[in-house]
């Protein structure tokens, strides 16, 4: 039951519902999902490691980059029921459509993320 209660916490934010949206298009780094949703490096690492930790996404290493997509082959029945809850709510919300416009121009930005895009409001929220 724990990790039903996990998993429904990590799915009760918005930011949170947004990132798994633009995952569900496709794998994305931390810059891609900072430009995508306009928001800094901290509160989209902060995010991706809560759904991370619920057991929604995994994490592959790219040289010095780190991508993250859904975990497909480890999402647990319920885990793939609450994904596609989701997904089904945000198909006419016109929020997540924008969102998935934006990640399609995103861009990598700097090695490994390290560019001025990913350190906009690391002073301000670090």
């Amino acid at each position: 039951m724990k990790e039903l209660i996990k998993a429904a916490k990590a799915l009760s934010d918005e930011t949170r519902l947004r990132i798994l949206n633009l995952l569900l298009e496709r794998e994305a780094c931390v810059c891609e999902v900072m430009q995508a949703l306009g928001i800094s490096q901290t509160r989209a690492s902060r995010n991706l490691k809560i759904l991370s930790d619920a057991g929604f996404l995994k994490m592959r290493r790219e040289g010095l980059w780190t991508n993250y997509s859904i975990d497909s082959d480890g999402l647990k029945d319920y885990q793939i029921r609450l994904i596609e809850a989701a997904k089904e709510a945000l198909k006419d919300n016109k929020l997540a459509a924008i969102d998935k416009e934006r990640l399609q121009e995103a861009e990598r930005v700097g090695s490994s993320c390290a560019g001025k895009i990913c350190t906009i409001g690391l002073s301000s929220e670090a």
